[in-house]
């Protein structure tokens, strides 16, 4: 063997036949396994199998091909320490100076419903193994994990980059550990074990923000591994990128607007609701959301479960908004929209939620809960009242109290023929919120409901009503 060797074993095979000329040309020569080196011999590339240093066949079906004194021994040896080195040069063991791997595609699999026993076969254990051994010695060995790093690995070759090798070190114990979480998720959902012991969570980057919630923060968005993200996986249509807090309103309104099946329109501001109305078509839910809250409208986002046609975005479009969500954009009124070159148009097909589990990051810890997902139904008011309410209140109830459960605490919802009236959110106290909501709807809550997200303590709130 020449004085620098590449141990290859990747599944992706993208990229492979540039690279290993590329490390060829550096001098290296090339060991591989099986399937590996079949797919470089066919190239005509030269190469050394596995099993030619280890003196062992592959085992199992292929679940036993690296693990080995012989490959590891040659990854972990320390060049600085000469008892290292002698050891593998007494046993004809040869040293590796890089690792190339790819692991089995398990977060693919897990979309194919496969059978466990199928399934099972796409956990790597040898590919994590050689990742973490070449990492941990990442001062005589240069990992690589992923094929799109190809290119600048064979640049660096020639241009050497300070840190590289620390930098794809730590990109490899990441990639493991992610792959590890990936697998005991599998394995906690298979049981049924909603709260672990150790509560491992992956996420890969989706996007850098420009800035966190205040201009001096960093920020930065990730996605959870194969899981459905209506938001981050919306159709930009038109306008810059969403910022972090574009994405945590736009989040609050689609929780809030998976509530209803009819036409229906959410105004938000700063994580609340502002104006939400449900009608029998988009521009009459429109314009009564807007006139619920004409003011605090002004800047915010809207959403929305239809379809935007052109007398909506007519409507619309004098005034100014951050975003606007919808179900689609008919061609007259997208391109209506897209005059306005600071709105963002985001068209997602999908509302629906498939989170079980719900987050909160506190500092040096995590909140963990099952999501409020449960429906709201008639069934689920009792009646302590001597006065019955009309049919037509009861829909008002059920749609103020879905309201309420989306507006921070403490909170009050009026509202009237399926649209809101006044929403008082985040008060210290439940009068104080009270107070701000039949303020806001003043003579207009004369016939509306009122729905809080709590029980009401003092009777306070309820004289506050009774003058309105």
């Amino acid at each position: 063997m020449s004085t620098k060797a590449a141990l290859i074993s990747v599944y992706d095979k993208t990229g492979l036949e540039k690279f290993a000329q590329g490390l060829l040309l550096h001098g290296y020569s090339i060991v591989s396994t099986g399937g590996t080196a079949a797919f470089l011999k066919e190239l005509h590339i030269p190469v050394r199998l596995v099993e030619d240093i280890t003196n062992v066949i592959e085992l199992l079906d292929g679940r036993v091909k690296t693990l080995h004194p012989a490959i590891f021994g040659g990854i972990l040896a320390r060049r600085n320490h000469p008892a290292d080195v002698n050891t593998l040069s007494q046993l004809h063991y040869p040293l590796f100076d890089m690792v190339v791997v790819s692991l089995y595609p398990f977060s693919d699999a897990l979309t194919k419903s496969l059978p466990q026993e199928q399934l099972l076969e796409y956990i790597d254990i040898g590919g994590v193994s050689l990742l973490r051994a070449a990492a941990k010695n990442f001062r005589d060995v240069l990992v690589v994990s992923d094929v799109l790093d190809y290119p600048k690995v064979l640049e660096h070759l020639t241009n050497p980059v300070n840190n590289f090798a620390i930098q794809h070190a730590s990109k490899a114990f990441q990639l493991t550990a992610s792959y590890d979480a990936l697998i005991a998720q599998y394995f906690n959902q298979s049981n049924d074990v909603l709260f672990p012991q150790s509560l491992t969570l992956t996420y890969t980057l989706d996007d850098v923000l420009r800035y966190g919630e205040n201009p001096h923060q960093q920020a930065a968005v990730y996605k959870e591994i194969n899981a459905s993200s209506p938001l981050l996986d919306a159709s930009i249509l038109h306008g810059k990128k969403l910022s972090y807090n574009n994405l945590r309103d736009a989040e609050a309104a689609l929780q809030l607007l998976r509530e209803f099946k009819k036409p229906t329109v959410v105004a938000l501001k700063h994580l609340n609701p502002c104006g939400v109305s449900s009608k029998e078509t988009l521009l009459e839910a429109w314009n009564e959301a807007f006139h619920a809250d004409s003011i605090s409208i002004y800047g915010g986002i809207v959403a929305t479960n239809q379809m935007i046609d052109y007398q909506t975005a007519l409507s619309m479009h004098s005034l100014f908004l951050e975003i606007i969500i919808a179900k689609g954009f008919e061609l007259e009124a997208l391109k209506l929209l897209q005059k306005k070159k600071n709105l963002r148009l985001l068209a997602i097909n999908d509302f629906t939620t498939k989170n079980v589990v719900s987050s909160v990051s506190i500092e040096g810890g995590l909140l963990y809960q099952t999501s409020d997902t449960s429906a709201i139904t008639f069934e689920d008011f009792e009646l302590v009242s001597t006065q019955c309410p009309s049919p037509q209140e009861y829909i008002d109830l059920l749609f103020a109290i879905r309201i309420a459960r989306h507006v921070k605490s403490n909170a009050i919802v009026i509202a009237k023929n399926e649209t809101t009236l006044g929403i008082g959110a985040g008060q210290m106290n439940r009068v104080g919120a009270a107070n701000i909501a039949l303020t806001q709807a003043n003579s207009k809550s004369i016939g509306s409901v009122l729905a809080s997200d709590g029980f009401i303590p003092m009777v306070d709130t309820i004289h506050l009503a009774a003058k309105y």
